[in-house]
């Protein structure tokens, strides 16, 4: 079982940057899609960032020219550059992992993991 955990979320003003981590607690066995996923409060639950197996990357298009998902193989991290933040950033950002070997379709959204989230909360 792959375990999840974020970090880096917190209070941040209009305008300003964070850097998220999501760090796996083993390596994967395989090539793995990681995603970023984040929920307003009131709205659906999201996806906003995407790397897949091949280190493609694919974003929301509100957050396209703002935001930059890379990762580190080597630490098992998947990481999340929040640039020129909005109020409508605000929300519980979750990393999900879903490995090329897995049948994820029975969790939630399609991605076998994910993790607890960290808050993310812009002020204007």
């Amino acid at each position: 079982q792959v375990r999840l955990v974020e970090s880096g979320g917190g209070s941040v003003q209009a305008g300003g940057s964070l850097r998220l981590t999501c760090v796996a607690s083993t390596y994967f066995a395989t090539r793995t899609n990681l995603a970023w996923f984040r929920q307003a409060p009131g709205k659906e639950r999201e996806e906003v960032a995407k790397i897949d197996d091949t280190g493609l990357t694919t974003y929301e298009d509100s957050v396209r020219s703002r935001f930059t998902v890379s990762q580190d193989i080597a630490k098992k991290s998947l990481y999340l550059q929040l640039n020129n933040v909005n109020a409508d950033d605000t929300g519980l950002y979750q990393c999900a992992a879903r490995p090329m070997n897995e049948w994820c379709n029975g969790h939630p959204g399609g991605w076998c993991y994910w993790g607890q989230g960290t808050q993310v909360t812009v002020s204007s």
